[in-house]
């Protein structure tokens, strides 16, 4: 009975055994299968990621070698043999893959295609191993342990390689930079600040324990004053030459972020110009006399025997605040800006005003001429509004064009030719784009986009626009050199006759019509109107600076036209020049000492007889030459250094003076924000050593007009 219990037992052992096994076996075979099956899911998931766009098309077979795959296209029926590649090019209108672009594929399904193929890709990137790093247990034996512990005392990297680059500890610092910047607010732009940049240069080359940056208390108050006498350290040599090379006083009226109306005032002399004071006039009425006493409490801080002229714009308000100062100081002048004085020309010209009732019939043939000027402007206005406040338009010519539209301030100089200099860079873009079905299929102010499709494809309307920046491009031209730091006060007479023959041609040539008729009515009205311009904001000190330019009494300049004449030939500029002379020179034999001087000079007499002094006005600037040559004439080489030399936030315009903002990481690192890749896309201006356009320099807002720049009155003078 025991052995057959025994056997029992052992046969019942051997079963449960067996099935054991068998069980065990089965569950192996079926884990199995289950990790293969996961393994192809995820097979799968990734090759769908890195294919995402086959989900749009039909596989119809797949042919062997190569990866091929005959495929039709959901959208089109587009039917081809090809790998990815090509079926990406295609839905997506990728160029270079010799596929045709799906043309079913519209503006949003593109975005849409687009999308999921970057989803995509962060879904790829996510699948990825990440590499993981362990912490080295105790089991790893002494050595390990005090290699830990050595990485944890902060001994520094092991390899002679990355002791040499700290590789870690740069990277670190980066991200603590960089985290500084976002949690700020900073814009990125600033990192091109070459004060940032030393910085940190000081500090990687110095070895400085314990040291802690400044506080807020410490910026704002200990560190500020001791940067204030720093920069009136590095001024006081350019404040050195005002005795000599005399100074400029320009005023203008401005506003800061908090919309406090603001007087600033710079002094300008050869050496750099000086941002000398800033008033807040808020809650105060500025008036001539206000602005007038804000004029001479700075004229008497710099020394009236220093300053030559003040100038100002063409406000009422300033220009009785500058007749003022004449009539207070008898040798310091008051000169309108120039580029203010163009500014209105242009305006008045392609903005005219609509004339009254009871006004001459003059006026209203006048406004007849130029009225349509002002329609091709509004047209702009019209077409750049629609596309930018539509959401879909814009889109559609973000992706047909890539330059952008500009929102040009109005207080921006010549900003119709600016806007009108951009159409006519985008016109294939915004003719491409009115043609396309995408904008066919935009059903959003239908009458509108109607409009605007007209006058994009209209060839008299682009003519023109042609017409007005080729008439207007003399002004513009005058404009651009007038409105930088380069001395210009000599030229401006001439630049001024030029730029009004310069206007003549054109309209001349495009109406063809010969430069002798006169008969040319759009002309005539467009010259009044230059005319009474500089009428107003004629200067004797530009005739005077225009009779001491050497160049303009050599033969060459002579010979270039007809029409040259030199200065002491020039009645009125001779008028003038006699008038400087007086106010200069007051008393009776210093002023007979200068009459004399000038006619040694004008005529090359006697000591300017010899063939270098004549050669050289010609050859040199006018500054080279009254150094090299002026010496026996004393008098009036002064005034000629003073008046010759002329250029039009102290720490910024002493740095714009150095190499390094002129090349390299730091170029022009003041201008522009954050939209900031190669100067060509940079924020609204601040004029400084600019010209208003320069290619990679076009002071735009986009959006809402900025209202920074606001005149010392709102009303200019006509």
């Amino acid at each position: 009975m025991a052995l057959v219990l025994t056997a029992a037992k052992a046969a019942l052992s051997s079963a449960a055994q067996c099935a054991l096994l068998s069980t065990s076996a089965a569950a192996r075979s079926t884990s199995t299968a289950a990790a293969s099956a996961a393994t192809h899911a995820a097979s799968q998931q990734a090759a769908n990621l890195k294919a995402p766009l086959w989900s749009h098309v039909t596989v119809l077979e797949k042919t062997g070698g190569g990866g091929n795959t005959k495929w039709r296209c959901n959208f089109c029926d587009h039917v081809a043999t090809s790998s990815y590649s090509r079926v990406q090019a295609h839905l997506l209108k990728l160029s270079g893959n010799q596929t045709a672009p799906c043309k079913k594929v519209t503006v949003e399904i593109l975005t849409q295609l687009r999308s999921e193929v970057e989803m995509a890709k962060r879904a790829l990137e996510k699948t990825k191993a990440k590499p993981v790093s362990y912490s080295v247990g105790s089991a790893s034996g002494a050595s390990s342990t005090a290699n830990n512990n050595k990485k944890r005392r902060g001994d520094g990297p092991s390899t002679a390689l990355e002791k040499a680059w700290a590789n870690d500890q740069r990277s670190q610092l980066d991200a603590k930079i960089a985290r500084a910047f976002y949690s700020g607010g900073l814009p990125f732009n600033f990192a091109r600040n070459p004060h940032y940049q030393e910085a940190f240069n000081f500090a990687a080359t110095h070895n400085i324990p314990g040291y802690k940056p400044p506080g807020y208390n410490k910026l704002r108050t200990t560190l500020l004053k001791q940067e204030k006498l720093h920069i009136d350290g590095l001024l006081d040599h350019v404040k050195s030459t005002w005795g000599e090379r005399g100074v400029t006083i320009c005023t203008d009226g401005w506003s800061d972020p908090q919309r406090r109306p603001l007087i600033n005032f710079v002094a300008i002399s050869e050496k750099a110009p000086v941002f000398y004071r800033a008033v807040n006039c808020e809650g105060d009425k500025k008036t001539s006399r206000y602005i007038f006493d804000k004029i001479k409490s700075v004229i008497e801080e710099i020394g009236p025997h220093n300053v030559v002229q003040v100038v100002t714009d063409n406000a009422s308000n300033c220009r009785g605040a500058g007749l003022l100062v004449e009539s207070e100081y008898n040798t310091i002048y008051w000169t309108p800006c120039v580029v203010h004085t163009l500014n209105l020309a242009m305006k008045n010209i392609c903005e005219p005003k609509m004339p009254k009732e009871d006004d001459d019939t003059l006026k209203h043939a006048a406004y007849n001429a130029l009225e349509w000027i002002s329609q091709v402007k509004s047209d702009a206005m019209m077409i750049k509004n629609f596309i930018m406040n539509h959401g879909m338009c814009l889109h559609m010519f973000n992706y047909f064009s890539d330059l952008k539209l500009l929102a040009i301030a109005e207080t921006r100089f010549a900003s119709i030719v600016v806007m009108l200099t951009r159409f006519a860079k985008v016109k294939s873009a915004l003719q491409t784009m009115v043609i396309s079905p995408e904008w066919d299929a935009y059903k959003e102010e239908i009458q509108v986009a109607a409009a605007v499709k007209e006058k994009i494809l209209s060839d008299v309307w682009w003519d023109r626009v042609d017409y007005i920046l080729k008439f207007t491009a003399p002004i513009y031209e005058m404009i651009r050199v007038a409105d930088t730091d380069t001395p210009c006060l000599h030229l401006i007479y001439e630049m001024w006759d030029s730029m009004i023959e310069n206007v003549k041609k054109q309209v001349y040539l495009y109406e063809g019509k010969e430069l002798q008729q006169t008969d040319c009515y759009f002309f005539n009205v467009i010259k009044e109107i230059l005319i009474s311009r500089w009428a107003k904001g004629n200067n004797p000190l530009h005739c005077m600076a225009h009779s001491l330019n050497p160049k303009y009494y050599s033969a060459k300049w002579l010979a270039q036209d007809k029409n040259h004449e030199p200065p002491h030939k020039d009645d009125e500029v001779s008028k003038m020049r006699l008038k400087c002379f007086r106010k200069f020179f007051p008393i009776e034999e210093e002023l007979a000492k200068v009459k004399e001087e000038y006619t040694r000079f004008s005529t090359s007499s006697e000591e300017f007889n010899d063939h270098e002094s004549i050669n050289d006005r010609w050859m040199s600037s006018p500054m080279a030459w009254w150094t090299n040559h002026g010496s026996s004439i004393p008098l009036l080489q002064s005034l000629a250094i003073k008046l010759i030399v002329f250029n039009h936030t102290n720490l910024r315009l002493l740095s714009r003076r150095s190499d390094a903002y002129k090349r390299g990481e730091s170029l022009m690192w003041d201008v522009g924000g954050d939209a900031f890749e190669s100067l060509t896309c940079v924020g609204l201006l601040e004029v400084a050593n600019l010209s208003i356009d320069e290619p990679e320099l076009e002071g735009i807002s986009f959006g809402e007009v900025d209202a920074g720049a606001v005149n010392m009155e709102d009303e200019e003078e006509d």
